[in-house]
């Protein structure tokens, strides 16, 4: 990340797959989308404090349009769940 704090959620989304282990990543694809919730506190935590989510006026927490760090932080946990199912491969 070097000091480069995304503005969107598709950065966030990509920065958070450029950082996270493959066995987290591989953990994060196969939860239900209803256990994600279980990711606030330590995924969550760790995004709301590295990508300047409680920073007044922060570009990243309006581009979620949620209220509040803890929602912007989910936004971005649910849309890199949901980047990891389009990526995952399909059995019929």
């Amino acid at each position: 990340m070097a000091g480069h704090i995304p503005t969107t959620v598709e950065q966030a989304v990509g920065v958070l797959l450029g950082l996270l282990p493959q066995d987290e990543i591989d953990k994060i694809s196969r939860m239900p989308e209803k256990d994600l919730l279980f990711l606030h506190f330590g995924l969550g935590i760790w995004i709301r404090n590295n990508f300047g989510l409680w920073t007044e006026g922060s570009p990243l927490l309006a581009a979620t349009q949620q209220p509040s760090a803890d929602d912007a932080s989910m936004v971005i946990i649910r849309a890199l769940w949901e980047r990891l199912q389009e990526a995952a491969p399909k059995i019929h």
